[in-house]
């Protein structure tokens, strides 16, 4: 018995290692394993928590968007010099340290939930602290996959998983602190963030990666000079600067279906906010099946063609969500709308890393999330802009006719971008 359940066990696991290949490599499972935990708290806290806690102490529509925008300007600002810091630093040192000060906050905000000590303006406070460590975040979580992982042929799989991890945790962190908040109460999702930092701190000091030569940075003009060569290098790399304006164009209006979503739950489909929480949780669903499919392919040999199709379906299914006037159907289509988007990213991710040349990857991540989350803010405003001036369904149907024209612009740009691929 003993003898057959061992040889069971080789099996699942040479099968697990034949589709998804990056799982051979101890460092990848530990960060896999790791961020997993941790990403669902801070999803939790990010993208539920903390805007439900703002609204329940001000019940201000306005002071909710000043805390979001206060929230995601630090990013910003930040994201460019980390990237920079990832190029010249160790990555695995910069990502322990976003998990040492992430928990600190996490634990702060518990301790004043707990107490009942928590007012708008300490929110505020913890909030912007939670901008600086995204900023600092995701240029690093970016770039150090590629790390964990020795064979170059398994890069595009741990590229996939990675995206696997975040959307899982997007679905499952909000989810979870939904359940929270009707049971136990806000306290408890803090709580559960604070917590799932532990396994991702023990899982990072468990990694062994190659020792990376520390740069030190003489000054501003030093930085700011890194970050021009950075620029540089992705205005002469033509398949890398026409896959980012491409993720540019989907901030701008291939997600503006999010910025109107409460618009189209209450009055395009007279739902409320049962309706509201099925629309959110839907495109989540389809990114998730979408990194399923990109973990199980190799290489990335024509993901250039993906990106066209996912591009065009974007704009396709933001047209169709924008005639929906059924709750089930409009549903549906944001499964398929979360699945191209994150096709689209996902893909372009692969190219890029699997391109860009290591001293330059963390400068190039870094205008990468500059262009996937950068740029939604303006495509928010800009969408609102368009509702306010001809109504949500018509400025969806400018936002996804604007998707497919870019879809066009890029085919005519996919001869040079696979040309870079073949060398």
């Amino acid at each position: 018995m003993k003898i057959w359940h061992r040889q069971f066990g080789e099996s699942i696991t040479n099968i697990t290692y034949h589709y998804l290949p990056a799982l051979r490599w101890r460092n990848f499972r530990l960060l896999f394993g790791g961020q997993l935990l941790s990403m669902s708290g801070t999803f939790m806290t990010q993208q539920l928590t903390i805007p439900w806690l703002v609204y329940d102490l001000t019940k201000s529509a306005w002071l909710l968007g000043v805390a979001g925008f206060v929230q995601f300007l630090p990013t910003v600002l930040l994201i460019p010099f980390s990237g920079i810091l990832s190029d010249r630093w160790s990555r695995r040192d910069l990502l322990m340290l976003v998990q040492i000060l992430g928990i600190s906050v996490s634990l702060a905000l518990t301790i004043l939930t707990f107490t009942k000590w928590i007012t708008f303006p300490s929110l505020l406070v913890l909030s912007v602290l939670n901008g600086l460590l995204k900023g600092l975040d995701m240029p690093v979580r970016h770039t150090i996959v590629t790390e964990t992982v020795d064979d170059r042929a398994d890069w595009s799989n741990a590229i996939a998983l990675n995206s696997v991890m975040l959307s899982s945790s997007l679905v499952l962190g909000p989810a979870m602190g939904g359940i929270l908040i009707a049971t136990l109460g806000v306290e408890y999702c803090f709580l559960y963030d604070t917590l799932s930092y532990i396994p991702a701190i023990l899982t990072i000091l468990a990694m062994r990666l190659p020792v990376r030569p520390m740069e030190a940075l003489s000054g501003i003009r030093d930085t700011l000079l890194k970050l021009w060569e950075g620029f540089e290098y992705v205005r002469q790399f033509y398949a890398i600067k026409v896959m980012l304006l491409m993720l540019t164009l989907n901030g701008l209006v291939g997600m503006s279906h999010i910025a109107l979503m409460p618009v189209f739950a209450a009055k395009v489909l007279n739902g409320d906010a049962t309706t509201m929480a099925h629309l959110s949780t839907s495109a989540p669903i389809g990114s998730f099946l979408a990194c399923v499919y990109l973990s199980m392919r190799r290489g990335i040999g024509g993901l250039e063609r993906v990106i066209v199709v996912s591009q065009v379906a974007i704009g396709l299914s933001l047209i169709s969500f924008s005639l929906s006037r059924q709750v089930e159907l409009s549903i549906i289509v944001l499964v398929f709308t979360g699945c191209f988007s994150i096709l689209q990213i996902t893909s372009s991710n692969m190219i890029i890393q699997t391109l860009v040349a290591e001293d330059k990857r963390g400068r190039v991540m870094s205008f990468y999330a500059l262009a996937t989350v950068g740029t939604i803010p303006f495509g928010n405003l800009l969408a609102g802009t368009l509702a306010d001036k001809f109504g949500a369904t018509h400025a969806l149907i400018v936002c996804g006719s604007i998707s497919i024209l870019g879809a066009l612009w890029f085919s005519t740009q996919l001869a040079t971008v696979r040309r870079w691929i073949e060398r």
